[in-house]
């Protein structure tokens, strides 16, 4: 990743697993499991999800590393204006959890999870914008779950709600390419979120023409500066957001939002508020977040510890990650 890496004793120094428990079911999760670490910066956040394989996982460990061991660019902004964010809950249910994003007047909401239907999706968008009113924006997340018909149809029928952009609602930048043709006329721009952070090419979706905009996340893409240049180099407007990160998580992210040389959208960085607790607050206030590093609380810390049999699953798999980057190094 250009950057030495440093010796593992080094991370394993200061390394603890944390487990917060959800609120609400979120992407299949009960549970965020994080590895945290602190380095000559501050601290930092390594936490690709369980199912990923190391080669993935290692470029969150290159983020992570860099963010602890190497000053980031200067912040053009101190606050991150952020979207609140609704799970694929029962449309009964979102008053509920829209009330945790105080101030917050954009919101992202999960559409297409497995084992619900299409009119599952428009209650709950109808819900968000009966509780957001007419002059809230409203963004729906797909997840790669639908087909272009599937997509066509689904967008077709909530396109009603003045939706502010369907996130990654087609797995492959063809299908992406695809259904942006077909839904022009509904005047719905196409976000790219697994498109640039699970490829190999993340600048392929942009040369195809197949979205209006970029959804970057800092660990997945290997850190801030990285994340930078992937969207200079795309041309697109671009939105940052969480892998359902804790607070030290949150604040890269926010780092990340800071840097850019421009900030269009409301990047979605509250998700700390579907914590029911965090290793440091940093839930929205006012519709916003603070940019800066955070420093875990010693006592939740203890409290949020993972089990023994956890803390060692992790520890292996930053072993792993830490050799394939020492190896990349080489």
């Amino acid at each position: 990743m250009g950057t030495m890496t440093p010796a593992l004793d080094d991370l394993l120094e200061t390394a603890r697993v944390v487990a917060l428990p959800m609120t609400t079911r979120f992407r299949g999760v009960d549970v965020r499991e994080a590895l945290l670490f602190e380095g000559p910066e501050g601290w930092a956040e390594f936490s690709p999800f369980v199912e990923y394989a190391d080669a993935e996982a290692s470029t969150w460990l290159a983020a992570a590393i860099d963010y602890a061991w190497n000053p980031q660019p200067a912040p053009l902004r101190d606050r991150i204006p952020v979207n609140a964010t609704v799970p694929a809950v029962d449309a009964g249910r979102v008053p509920e959890i829209l009330a945790r994003f105080p101030g917050c007047r954009t919101a992202k909401v999960k559409v297409a999870d497995p084992g619900q239907h299409l009119a599952d999706d428009v209650a709950r968008v109808r819900a968000v914008r009966e509780a957001l009113g007419p002059e809230g924006r409203i963004r729906v997340d797909a997840n790669a779950a639908w087909n272009i018909d599937e997509a066509e149809r689904a967008l077709h029928a909530l396109a009603e709600f003045d939706l502010e952009y369907a996130e990654q609602p087609c797995a492959t930048v063809d299908e992406l390419a695809e259904l942006r043709t077909r839904i022009k006329y509904m005047g719905i721009p196409i976000a790219a979120d697994e498109s640039v952070r699970k490829a190999e090419d993340p600048l392929a979706v942009a040369r195809a023409g197949a979205a209006d905009l970029v959804v970057i996340k800092a660990q997945p893409l290997g850190g801030i500066r990285r994340a930078l240049d992937i969207v200079a180099e795309a041309g697109l407007p671009a939105v940052v957001s969480s892998a359902l990160d804790t607070a030290v998580g949150l604040s890269q992210g926010a780092a990340l939002a800071a840097s850019l040389p421009t900030l269009d959208y409301d990047c979605g960085l509250g998700t700390g508020a579907l914590f029911v607790e965090n290793i440091v607050d940093l839930s929205p206030a006012d519709g916003a977040i603070p940019v800066g590093r955070v420093t875990p609380d010693a006592a939740r810390l203890e409290r949020l510890a993972a089990s023994a049999d956890r803390r060692d699953w992790w520890l292996d798999r930053l072993r792993r990650c830490h050799a394939l980057l020492a190896a990349s190094a080489r």
